[in-house]
This record gives C-alpha cells, sequence and structure tokens, in this order.
C-alpha cells in the first residue's frame, strides 16, 4: 500500500480522532494531503470543525458535571479557575472562540468554562463559531504549505513522504517543547 493509498483510507478517521483532542498537527496535515488530492478539502474543514466541537463540548459538559471534582484533584487547574471567570465576565465570546487556539488549553478551557456559571447555549454558539474558524485557518495552513512547497520545489510526487514526515516531525517536535515548557 503506498502512502495515497493510506491516506485516502484512513486520514478522515484519523482526522476525525486528532481533531477531538489537541489536533492542530493532524490538520495541518490534512490540509497538505487535500492540496495534494488525497483527501477532499470540504470534507477535512467539515470533520475537523465537527469534532473539534464535539470534543469541546464533551469537556464542557465534563466541567459542568465534575468540575468541583476535577479541580480539586488537578490544584493547577483551580487556580486558573477564578482567572478564567473574569475572563470570561468580559471577554465570553472571544475567550470562547480562541481558547481552542491556545495550545494547552484546548482541553483545560472548556473544563474551566464548564464549571463556571457561563450558559451552556452561549457556549455552544461560540464554540460552534471557534470550531468553524480553527477548522479553517489551520487547514489552510496545512494546505498553503502544500502551494508554497510545490511553488518551491515543483512537482512534488517524488518528496510527498519526505515533506509529510517533516511536517509530522516539525510538529512532534512543537508539541514536545510546549509540554515541556508548561507548568
Amino acid at each position: 500500500m503506498n502512502l495515497g493509498a493510506l491516506i485516502e483510507s484512513h486520514g478522515y478517521l484519523v482526522l476525525a480522532i486528532g481533531s477531538l483532542l489537541e489536533g492542530e498537527t493532524l490538520l495541518a496535515l490534512a490540509g497538505f494531503a487535500a492540496h495534494r488530492g488525497y483527501l477532499n478539502p470540504g470534507a477535512v474543514l467539515a470533520i475537523a470543525a465537527t469534532a473539534g466541537f464535539v470534543g469541546d463540548q464533551f469537556y464542557f459538559w465534563l466541567g459542568r458535571r465534575h468540575g468541583p471534582a476535577i479541580l480539586s484533584r488537578w490544584p493547577s487547574l483551580a487556580d486558573q479557575s477564578d482567572r478564567v471567570d473574569r475572563l470570561l465576565a468580559r471577554y465570553h465570546a472571544g475567550l470562547i472562540v480562541g481558547i481552542r487556539f491556545a495550545y494547552g488549553l484546548r482541553v483545560a478551557g472548556p473544563v474551566l468554562m464548564g464549571a463556571s456559571t457561563l450558559s451552556a447555549t452561549r457556549f455552544a454558539l461560540f464554540n460552534a463559531l471557534g470550531a468553524v474558524l480553527w477548522a479553517v485557518v489551520v487547514g489552510g495552513i496545512g494546505w498553503v504549505f502544500g502551494q508554497a512547497a510545490e511553488q518551491l520545489l515543483g512537482d512534488l510526487r517524488h518528496l510527498e513522504l519526505w515533506l509529510l514526515g517533516g511536517l509530522a516531525v516539525l510538529g512532534l517536535v512543537i508539541w514536545l517543547v510546549r509540554r515541556r515548557r508548561a507548568p
């Protein structure tokens, strides 16, 4: 099985699972694969936005149902709770939309918002907007990377595996560096 067939047969499922979590790297790779013709660009955006929305809704409701228990188990998260409440009171729309772009807060943010007094309907509306925006921006980065690489290197068929591998390694390095810096 070649790389293209592997991406075509499993790409959407991997993208959906990754987008439920912190899936920026997978979404960028899917954008690249869409540019190369292995995945449908509309399907990539729809799957990423939907799975990203569902994932954050799950974490919100987890915080709503088990917020006190979660905050007592992770004191560092509890320390952020008051700050998140203050920010929500002042910038609720921007915070809900932008939280998915803040690395390390993709899971913690919705949990903290769920533990707050924020309306579930308000969260769902702005979460949907954020999920679509996130899918377009991050998927677009992968698409633009593919386009730029093609402009610089010409026909990429012989370099696809190396470029996808390089993107994956870059994503892994960024993830590791951010994990190391996290408190």
